[in-house]
Order: C-alpha cells, then structure tokens, then sequence
C-alpha cells in the first residue's frame, strides 16, 4: 500500500465533466476500467452450465425500495 503523504506516489485525479452532474476520476495503475455490465444495465447471461433456476433468477426484477 502506498504512502499517502509520498508526494511521488500516483495519485487519481478528479476531472469535471462537461454537461454531467458529477466529476470522474482518473484510472489507477493495475485496474480494470471496462466493467463487466454498466450500472443499470442487465449483466450478461452466465456462460456455464445451466441450473433448474436460472430461466426464473434471470427473468425476476429486484424489489424497489
């Protein structure tokens, strides 16, 4: 883990965005930037084998709250 108060550690960045509500942040080094799915968006279906619940799990909505 790096040392926050090293001066020559990387450090992310927040970038404002033009015409968003909310600021982003630059990359760490070692990340992943690509996710699987994007936030509201329905994850892709598994590639394994199929189970006797999968057709129902994939086709049920979570509660809203």
């Amino acid at each position: 883990m790096a040392d926050e108060s090293d001066p020559s550690s990387p450090r992310q960045q927040v970038v404002r965005v033009p015409g968003r509500r909310r600021a982003q942040l630059t990359p760490v080094a070692g990340t992943d930037t690509d996710p699987e799915h994007a936030p509201g968006e329905r994850p892709k279906k598994p590639s394994g084998p199929k189970g006797p619940n999968d057709d129902q799990l994939m086709q049920d909505v979570p509660p809203h709250y």
